[in-house]
């Protein structure tokens, strides 16, 4: 599909304003608005709240359109419904992000400022690749997972679709995690995680 000059950002709280302060560092697009079921919400960027998250179908001709909620399963659950209802679903990359060679970023995803993406790897759709995160070599980052800020990733590692890695948490290579898992703030996973769940502490354990 054809790349349109308008951008809709369904969630207007504190992770969409940060989406659309990337979308306007893209320099992509004339025109920037929010949808938010929240009606008393309001946004302190140069970006304008003009309906609800379901007229979103209603601007599928007219607009690109990014779901910016922090949730993985409601982000996967809304872009499911645009795609099939033909949006046009961008990927959003913060210009200092840097990106190695061979790397694929999938539609909906968004990456954050002073990311690190090193050659070979692999991020799925609807990902949140969050601040300063670091995926280092050849690894694959299935659809609707959230990396948190500082998350360090080493090389060769899976993480299966709708895993939710903590802040500051630390994954070292060769590691699978299934699906489905919350890997906790600081945590320290050094061996594959096979059973959904969420894991805490050094190094990091099931609870």
């Amino acid at each position: 599909m054809t790349s349109r000059n308008k951008l809709l950002i369904i969630g207007a709280s504190g992770h969409g304003r940060v989406v659309a302060d990337i979308a306007i560092k893209m320099n992509r697009w004339q025109q920037i608005a929010f949808l938010d079921d929240d009606e008393e919400i309001q946004s302190p960027i140069r970006v304008k709240v003009i309906g609800k998250s379901n007229d979103a179908f209603t601007y599928i001709n007219d607009y690109d359109i990014f779901v910016a909620i922090g949730n993985n399963k409601t982000r996967e659950k809304i872009q499911t419904q645009l795609g099939v209802a033909g949006a046009n679903i961008p990927t959003l990359i913060h210009p200092s992000t840097i990106i190695g060679e061979k790397v694929e970023v999938g539609i909906g995803t968004v990456v954050m400022a002073g990311v690190v993406i090193n050659c070979c790897s692999t991020i799925g759709e609807g990902c949140i690749i969050n601040t300063g995160a670091v995926i280092d070599h050849d690894n694959v980052i299935e659809d609707y997972v959230h990396i948190s800020p500082g998350a360090r990733l080493a090389g060769t590692i899976k993480v299966g679709q709708g895993s939710w890695l903590g802040i500051g948490s630390v994954v070292s290579n060769n590691v699978n995690i299934i699906s489905g898992c919350m890997i906790g703030a600081g945590a320290v996973v050094v061996k594959d995680i096979t059973e959904p769940g969420t894991y805490v502490g050094v190094p990091a354990r099931r609870v």
